[in-house]
């Protein structure tokens, strides 16, 4: 599972989720933002056997990534925006971090810079057409 977390400036903290996998005991995160390297960013399994890793990306583009297990396999995301065909035969995770980010970047930075929901403008208003 994918979340993803709108920084300040064009940055977007991105956790990347794997459920428990038999037989695995240690997983990397790899993609074109490290150059595909296997041992790459290496995710910590919690108490019920997830995996777990944050990694700060720029936004405005979409990242092709896997996992590599301690035994040498690929994993690919279900959850991942979309997939497509890699050189190998097989596909790639894609992690896209495109318009809709920048969309919820602009909105997170104008509502800090604001206060958050403080003012008025950003509460919901009551219908003017309703007769109290």
């Amino acid at each position: 599972m994918l979340q993803k977390k709108p920084l300040t400036g064009r940055n977007v903290e991105v956790t990347f989720r794997m459920p428990p996998i038999d037989d695995v005991v240690e997983l990397n995160l790899c993609g074109d933002f490290n150059d595909w390297k296997v041992k790459g960013v290496p995710l910590a399994q919690e108490t019920d056997g997830t995996w777990v890793a944050r990694v700060v990306l720029r936004a405005g583009k979409s990242y092709r990534f896997r996992y590599n297990d301690n035994m040498g396999r690929w994993h690919n995301d279900r959850e991942a925006d979309s997939w497509v065909p890699n050189d190998f035969g097989s596909q790639d995770s894609v992690l896209n971090l495109t318009a809709d980010i920048k969309k919820t970047t602009k909105v997170a930075t104008q509502r800090k810079r604001v206060g958050g929901l403080s003012k008025k403008a950003d509460r919901p208003q009551p219908d003017p057409r309703r007769v109290k």
